[in-house]
């Protein structure tokens, strides 16, 4: 007994002197220095914002608005797919939208592809076939810089996963080309936009490689919904949604079914433990 309890304590001791060992230049640090200044940029740093009345597939019960979804595609083709990659998505993804198996084709012989010519196997360029993902503006890291500001593109594939509270960030990101507000100014004097980028209050260091895209009337709708940027920064935050995690509204279908599977294995568990016990006389 002794001996448990002495390499108990030992074992307690050699734990605190190895977590005092790991803090330990870090508390130095802060005894020292102190709590480390924000950047000049927090000051205009802003939190996300929602549209009014939220998304259609937001909360338990949400579903997709398909006509919205292909709103946002159409956003993301004529304005988006200039810079941006969705590598992850292929062309016959799109009849989840609601598009015909016909439609699909059509819209993907619409985009040029790489492709090898069978003649002499170079790379050429043909239009794509629903079995395509969608292709690359680029054709490498190094023309995505020279054509950015020396910033790569992020592909939209998984923006809103890998972002916080990404659903409400690229909605945000898409409204937040203002200038700064002057009385931010004044805390931070020293803040700059430099050439070549442009202040956005929802990005994270506020100062951003791509110019603002959504202008009102940039696109025009096929079912006639006015474009306003606004109406476009909505779409096309949905369609990236969809690309995203297409198997989103499943998956919440799915949930109500599992717990109310729980539910009733629970009830008929409780009502088969009464059964079974019901004639059993407790100890005295």
């Amino acid at each position: 007994m002794t001996i448990r309890l002495g390499g108990i304590i030992l074992g307690l001791g050699l734990t605190a002197v190895l977590l005092l060992w790991s803090l330990a230049p870090g508390l130095f640090t802060l005894a020292s220095e102190g709590f480390p200044e924000k950047p000049d940029y927090y000051a205009f740093q802003e939190a996300n914002i929602a549209p009014e009345g939220g998304f259609s597939f937001d909360g338990p019960m949400g579903t997709w608005d398909y006509a919205q979804l292909q709103r946002g595609y159409q956003v993301y083709k004529e304005v988006c797919s200039a810079c941006h990659s969705l590598k992850f998505v292929a062309f016959r993804n799109l009849e989840d939208l609601g598009y015909t198996e016909d439609e699909v084709r059509a819209e993907a012989a619409t985009w040029m592809v790489p492709g090898i010519d069978e003649k002499d196997g170079s790379v050429i360029e043909r239009p794509g076939l629903p079995t395509d993902q969608f292709p690359s503006p680029y054709a490498n890291d190094i023309e995505a810089r020279a054509f950015n500001n020396n910033a790569i593109p992020p592909d939209l594939s998984l923006i809103t996963k890998a972002r916080k509270d990404g659903v409400h960030y690229v909605y945000s990101l898409m409204q937040g080309y203002n200038e700064p507000d002057p009385d931010d100014v004044a805390k931070s004097p020293d803040f700059e936009t430099p050439p070549g980028l442009y202040f956005n209050e929802y990005f994270y260091n506020i100062n951003i490689a791509m110019p603002p895209q959504l202008l009102d009337g940039i696109v025009t709708y096929s079912d006639g919904t006015e474009a306003t940027e606004e109406q476009m920064s909505q779409d096309v935050t949905a369609f990236l949604t969809w690309a995203g995690e297409p198997s989103l509204i499943k998956r919440k279908q799915t949930g109500w079914f599992v717990i109310g599977f729980l539910l009733f294995a629970t009830i008929l568990g409780f009502l088969s433990y009464k059964t079974i016990w019901a004639t059993k006389k407790k100890k005295a």
